[in-house]
């Protein structure tokens, strides 16, 4: 419930504070004294978007503070969604600056406007005339069904596997765009890698052929090469070998002199070793060097397919064609195996269907059980407010669309006079009708819901003493259940509250600014006598209030 509301800067208000009381309140003042101010103030904290001009002094940021009392409401998992410290006692804040920036806060933490939106519709409804609009739209209907029906739960659940379902629906629709361009480009992305496969690419070939046709390309060179190696160390006389031996001898003869030479003979016997392999590598080199035509073909062919690939496929190594050819493979089996994958996603589809059509049906059942019931409670409501010959028709039919509340569609009709059809809601009611009937389907929402607050703001407008005497009472019984605050005009609803605040102009030399007071016993029956015969009082209205507030 609200608590406390504090206002300062705002319009016509300099600064304002105001404590609210459990049960029924009554706020009264004169046309133009700014009882629309304080509302239009605390719709600001509920998360209504700010207005730069309503600032009293443009010197001077504006602040809007609400305290609700959420003992009895259970919206600790609210606060915990969006990470908000829960209190009991909690402190909307709204400050409005001169630059136009404006913040919100929730127990001092910052939050935007969406949040104080969401917590906003679970602390208080705010009805004026003008909100009997509300009536003619489906959406709310619904609500006022699926509050009876205690559908609350489903519809969430609903909602949620709705989500999932159209999540679902999504991904294998996409698979399924997926899969028919696949199929365009199979038979082409099937030749290319077909192409790939039957090349038998290896990651280092090209850089190997090229070295190895270098190599054929200077045969004739390299194995002159090898014949003058080798006859530099075969030669008579003077070759290589011929004069290592004699070298070697000599060195032999100094190792019989002294065992002090006798490692560079070791030395010299392994460089005569390393240098005759060496030499019968030579040989051997020389022997296996051939010119083979058709192996240079066979290589150049070779090497030539790998150009040709990659000059198709705009690339330069056989990396990159290696890559390209495991990227079309997935192609390849992405259309191959799409089947199998549609046919799991639509599996999966199915059995999300099956639930959410489970869950609505049971809404749907939900609301066709309580609707007799329904149309009872408003009747009767309505007889009470004066509308005896009321009477309602709703109808559920079911569609074949998944809506976001469940898969039904309404009709909620209403014949205001006997003998007349039934026709919308809006086609046949007039503003105070509409009024009325606006009440009972709140009163009947109190008994289900656990709003904390309702404010109605003047919606007697128009309804005689009678009437209204009975619209009280309504209040009346509501407030039992919900903190009820009525802004009014009528003295015989002013008297029902159990408090009673008035809303008043102050004027000075500098300036007129608006405050609220709560009344006494003493300035209530006077508060009263002023609506019943105006600022001059008479007995006869004192008396009149005493006999109201009796």
């Amino acid at each position: 419930m609200l608590q406390q509301l504090s206002i300062k800067n705002f319009a016509l208000i300099d600064d304002l504070k105001v404590n609210f009381n459990e049960g029924f309140s009554i706020i009264t003042g004169e046309t133009g004294a700014g009882k629309s101010i304080i509302l239009g103030a605390l719709s600001l904290i509920l998360g209504k978007r700010a207005d730069l001009s309503l600032l009293k002094s443009s010197e001077s940021k504006c602040i809007i503070e609400g305290e609700f009392g959420l003992q009895e409401y259970q919206l600790e998992s609210f606060f915990e969604d969006y990470d908000l410290e829960y209190d009991t006692n909690t402190i909307i804040r709204r400050e409005i600056y001169p630059s136009g920036k404006s913040r919100a806060f929730i127990n001092d933490t910052p939050v935007t406007l969406n949040i104080l939106n969401d917590l906003s519709v679970k602390l208080i409804d705010i009805h004026s005339q003008h909100e009997t609009l509300q009536l003619a739209d489906t959406n709310f209907q619904f609500q006022i069904i699926d509050a009876l029906a205690e559908n609350i739960e489903f519809i969430d659940r609903y909602k949620k596997t709705l989500k999932h379902y159209n999540q679902l629906n999504s991904e294998f629709n996409e698979l399924l765009r997926q899969q028919q361009e696949a199929k365009l480009q199979y038979d082409y992305n099937l030749f290319l890698l077909t192409e790939l496969n039957e090349a038998d690419l290896k990651v280092a070939e090209q850089e190997e052929l090229e070295n190895t046709l270098d190599k054929l390309n200077n045969i004739e060179a390299i194995k002159q090469h090898f014949i003058e190696a080798i006859s530099l160390a075969d030669q008579d006389e003077i070759g290589i070998k011929m004069l290592l031996n004699k070298f070697k001898q000599n060195l032999l003869k100094l190792a019989s002199f002294s065992e002090d030479y006798g490692e560079l003979l070791d030395r010299i016997t392994s460089l005569d070793i390393e240098f005759n392999d060496i030499v019968d590598d030579l040989k051997r080199g020389n022997e296996s060097v051939s010119r083979s035509p058709q192996e240079i073909d066979n290589y150049n062919e070779r090497l030539q397919l790998i150009y040709n690939l990659q000059k198709k496929h705009s690339v330069t190594t056989n990396e990159e064609l290696l890559d390209i050819q495991a990227r079309l493979s997935v192609k390849v089996d992405t259309v191959e195996n799409a089947t199998e994958i549609l046919d799991a996603k639509k599996e999966e589809l199915d059995k999300v269907e099956i639930k959410l059509n489970e869950l609505a049906d049971s809404i749907h059942n939900n609301r066709e059980k309580i609707l007799p019931d329904l149309v009872k409670k408003l009747e009767n409501s309505l007889d009470r407010l004066s509308m005896p010959n009321t009477k309602f028709k709703i109808e559920i039919s079911k569609s074949e669309d998944y809506l976001s509340n469940g898969k039904d569609h309404l009709r909620f009709l209403v014949s205001a006079n006997k003998g007349s059809s039934f026709e919308p809601l809006k086609k046949v009611a007039s503003g105070g009708e509409m009024s009325r009937i606006m009440l009972a389907v709140k009163a009947l929402l109190s008994e289900y819901s656990r709003l904390a607050t309702i404010i109605f703001d003047e919606i007697d407008t128009g309804v005689s003493g009678e009437v209204s005497n009975k619209i009280a009472t309504v209040m009346s019984e509501m407030s039992k259940n919900m903190q009820v605050i009525a802004i009014t005009h009528l003295p015989q609803i002013a008297a029902k509250g159990t408090y009673h605040y008035k809303v008043y102009k102050k004027d000075s030399q500098e300036q007129t600014v608006t405050n609220i007071k709560e009344l006494n016993a003493e300035e209530r029956i006077h508060e009263l006598a002023e609506m019943l015969s105006g600022k001059k009082l008479v007995t006869s209205a004192i008396e009149h209030a005493k006999q109201l507030l009796s």
